[in-house]
């Protein structure tokens, strides 16, 4: 049997990237996927390709910082799939597209959609998970929220070390309804949209020299493949770690 046979996935930010192949990779497991994004053009395109791979998705317009629209969209995926097993809070923005590291209004949209996000999401789902029978939560933070970098905002360190924490907490908070909690840490991956500086191929082979023993960057599948592993039974017993997908860029 499938891992996820039967249950139902909620991925944020689902529709590229990362996203997109955890999204997928839970549809291959057997989930009924919820690809939630503001991407009202590629969303569609990632259910499509996961119906005519076999699986089953919906796709659901999503601002993960606004409230009404957590409340909504966690409403239409009950009502179509008839529960909640898993979220994964992957939605995110860069910090290395702010040229000015003072930038107050870069702070305030790292914090909001990094952080904040994710904390709506897992008031919003939890509860749903609970009635569903417990599940997992598995909040996408960084090699960033564990470690500075002085080339991008402070506003992304300060947002994905939330999210780390936040985890922990969380997988305290819900231990008793059944909900295990984890955070994953990508180090350097293929950009996202919203980067800058760390798209520079320039600046990415610096950074790889001399941070990763690994010497290359990750594929979004890694850390879809380790998303997928906390969220599964196989990681029954596991709650409230920081999993890095990083090529050993922590371990220096």
């Amino acid at each position: 049997m499938k891992r996820f046979e039967g249950k139902v996935a909620l991925v944020t930010g689902g529709a590229f990237g990362m996203g997109a192949a955890t999204a997928k990779l839970f549809a291959a497991e057997g989930a009924k996927v919820a690809i939630c994004d503001l991407l009202e053009d590629e969303g569609p395109k990632r259910v499509a390709e996961i119906e005519a791979d076999g699986g089953t998705a919906m796709f659901c317009k999503l601002d993960v910082t606004k409230e009404p629209e957590w409340e909504a969209a966690i409403a239409a995926i009950v009502g179509a799939y008839g529960g909640l097993n898993v979220l994964v809070n992957n939605a995110g923005i860069s910090g290395s597209g702010y040229q000015d590291q003072g930038d107050v209004q870069a702070w305030e949209d790292l914090m909001r959609i990094n952080a904040t996000g994710p904390f709506l999401g897992t008031k919003h789902a939890a509860p749903a998970i609970i009635a569903s029978g417990g599940g997992a939560i598995v909040n996408i933070s960084s090699i960033s929220g564990v470690v500075g970098q002085g080339y991008i905002h402070p506003g992304y360190n300060a947002s994905k070390g939330a999210v780390r924490t936040m985890t922990k907490q969380s997988a305290v908070r819900f231990a008793k309804d059944g909900i295990r909690v984890n955070s994953v840490h990508p180090g350097i991956m293929p950009a996202m949209r919203t980067s800058g500086v760390t798209a520079d191929p320039v600046h990415r082979k610096k950074i790889l020299d001399a941070y990763v023993p690994m010497k290359r960057a990750g594929e979004a599948i890694e850390v879809a493949r380790a998303v997928v592993f906390l969220a599964s039974d196989d990681a029954s017993y596991i709650t409230g770690v920081e999993l890095p997908v990083d090529g050993g860029y922590l371990a220096i």
